[in-house]
């Protein structure tokens, strides 16, 4: 693989496909317990089959009370965060890449918006994966494995 090859790869060759999704409703508390258990940073929000927003680790770690002084523990946080529903705190239309669009110009709309990962969809606007700043150093990395 050249790098123009790299470069040119298509999104739907390097997204993780499938991606787990919550709704607007579903707790921070769910979302965050999903997260972890998952080992993601962010999920795509759904909404009646739509892409609605997206929430991130970052997110949730930003919705906790401002007027704590010191980090509150597991258990207090899970308390709080079951009381906050996803739509409150998730980014809403969030910036979206198409399956057939390059890595290249993924790369860098990730890199204009200052963003981690991108929902990706089809021409229909359905939801087909997520691609992150991890599956393109992914790649990267296997690029140089073959090419060292």
């Amino acid at each position: 693989m050249t790098k123009a090859d790299l470069v040119n790869a298509l999104v739907s060759d390097v997204m993780t496909g499938t991606p787990i999704t919550v709704d607007p409703y579903t707790s921070l508390a769910t979302a965050n317990e999903l997260m972890q258990v998952k080992k993601v940073r962010r999920l795509p929000v759904m909404k009646k089959g739509k892409l609605v927003g997206i929430i991130t680790q970052s997110d949730i770690l930003e919705a906790r009370p401002s007027d704590i002084k010191q980090p509150m523990n597991i258990e207090a946080m899970n308390k709080y965060l079951k009381d906050i529903i996803v739509d409150l705190v998730m980014t809403k239309d969030p910036v979206t890449i198409y399956q057939n669009d390059t890595i290249g110009h993924a790369a860098e709309v990730m890199l204009d918006r200052k963003i981690g990962g991108l929902p990706v969809i089809d021409t229909n606007h359905n939801l087909v994966g997520v691609l992150t700043e991890s599956d393109l150093f992914r790649l990267m990395a296997r690029h140089w494995q073959k090419n060292a």
